[in-house]
């Protein structure tokens, strides 16, 4: 068995002879092209994981509009930025309370919709604020409106969430007054 590549002589002797210099920077190219079209993939993680806890705040918030507007019922989404998590409440009167008030998921009984936003990004996402009318909730009326109390008629002035990364990025969650239509935009990183 011969290793590296055997180059003939004079006379028919065989010698053995090792790669030549142009096959070693063939390869140190392709290496470095390889290594090139990696690493941006593996630095940018942390950037798609806040997109996905935003993602994922986003859809929470259709789905409590939603809920609202099926059941014909007042449901508020509750965001604690400094648990760094939010919950979803069926508001019953005029005060939340998260043992009272918070659904369920339908991933099956005793599993209340409280999302914290550190398993949802992998630690890579921080609830910078929420405020609503100068309020940490957001709650839809029966009709799937916003509006700016427990018990209030009155529409909200609509509200935002801003959610950021240790890279520096930084999305705003804008909630629309009347609508409660959620419009997501980049705002640093």
């Amino acid at each position: 068995m011969m290793l590296g590549r055997s180059a003939k002589s004079g006379g028919g002797v065989r010698r053995r002879g090792g790669y030549t210099l142009l096959e070693l920077m063939i390869v140190l190219i392709l290496m470095g092209v390889a290594a090139a079209l990696v690493i941006p993939n593996v630095s940018g993680s942390e950037s798609i994981r806040v997109q996905t806890a935003v993602r994922a705040i986003a859809a929470d918030i259709m789905y409590t509009q939603s809920d609202a507007l099926a059941y014909q019922a007042r449901r508020a989404v509750v965001f604690d930025p400094a648990s760094n998590s939010y919950w979803i409440a069926e508001v019953a009167d005029d005060e939340l309370d998260f043992d009272a008030d918070a659904m369920y998921k339908i991933d099956g009984p005793e599993q209340r919709f409280l999302v914290d936003i550190d398993s949802t990004s992998g630690g890579a996402a921080q609830l910078i604020s929420a405020d609503f009318d100068e309020d940490e909730v957001l709650i839809f009326d029966e009709l799937g409106g916003p509006v700016d109390g427990l018990d209030s008629d009155s529409p909200s002035a609509g509200g935002e969430i801003l959610v950021g990364g240790d890279d520096g990025t930084v999305y705003r969650l804008i909630v629309e007054p009347y609508t409660g239509r959620v419009v997501v935009e980049r705002v640093g990183g």
